[in-house]
């Protein structure tokens, strides 16, 4: 007699979580642990990677645009992990180096910061960049240098916009990795940023990767907000994402897909 189909199945099929993993007595089945070991391996990975700023420094410049590499006055991976106030702010060389560039009539800053996940920046920065790049250039928008940062937090965005003299701010950062998400990359955008920002203050665009939101997606989310955002002055908690109504009001459109 052949065993009912397994209802969870079909379920499991659908998303990445860890359902319906089975049974061996009191505990799970081996390859259950070891894909989880596996995971989690794969997570402190992404966390611990090194950082190559030169080669997505590269990848930026393929695409026509300047770019200048900053470091955070965490010295260190180790540093960085353990004092996240010191990720926030740039180190006192960056600083000195920026604010000899002077301020300029920028309307949009990009940040790419390493962030928890070296592997999410390495993989979609570059890409999101290039999605994102066209309509900057049909609404006008000056883009000042783009600013790779090492070992860096969203915070670390602030400072950088007011050093170059940016209206908005745009940080990617690598974010938390996840069991099952090593490599999602984060979007931040602050309007009128300055050091002492707070999250609030902030709009976000999250889990930018293959499995989660497509490059195209998280393009049209960032470039909305930030064509509200210098138009009211504004971003965070008083800034609604209402970016899907209109692309679906949009005949034909398949920008959130």
């Amino acid at each position: 007699m052949s065993l009912p189909p397994d209802p969870w199945s079909r379920l499991r099929a659908l998303t990445p979580a860890r359902i319906a993993l089975g049974r061996a007595g009191a505990s799970l089945p081996t390859t259950a642990v070891l894909d989880f070991a596996f995971s989690h391996a794969r997570a402190r990975d992404a966390v611990h990677a090194p950082f190559d700023a030169e080669a997505v420094a590269r990848q930026v410049e393929a695409l026509g645009l300047s770019t200048l590499i900053v470091d955070s006055a965490a010295p260190d991976r180790a540093v960085y992990l353990r004092r996240p106030d010191l990720g926030r702010r740039l180190s006192d060389e960056s600083a000195r180096r920026l604010a000899g560039r002077g301020k300029g009539a920028f309307d949009i800053a990009i940040v790419v910061a390493d962030g928890l996940s070296s592997t999410a920046v390495h993989a979609h920065a570059a890409p999101l960049i290039a999605a994102l790049k066209p309509a900057a250039e049909a609404e006008g928008r000056r883009l000042a240098p783009v600013v790779v940062a090492r070992q860096a937090r969203v915070a670390l965005g602030d400072e950088v916009g007011a050093a170059l003299g940016a209206r908005l701010v745009l940080l990617l950062v690598g974010e938390r990795p996840g069991l099952s998400s090593p490599d999602s990359l984060g979007a931040y955008v602050t309007f009128a940023p300055r050091a002492g920002r707070t999250d609030a203050e902030r709009n976000c665009v999250s889990n930018i990767r293959a499995e989660g939101l497509s490059y195209e997606a998280a393009a049209f989310k960032i470039a909305w907000l930030a064509r509200q955002a210098l138009r009211l002055g504004l971003t965070g908690v008083s800034l609604k994402d209402e970016s899907d109504l209109e692309a679906l009001a949009a005949p034909g459109s398949r920008a959130l897909e």
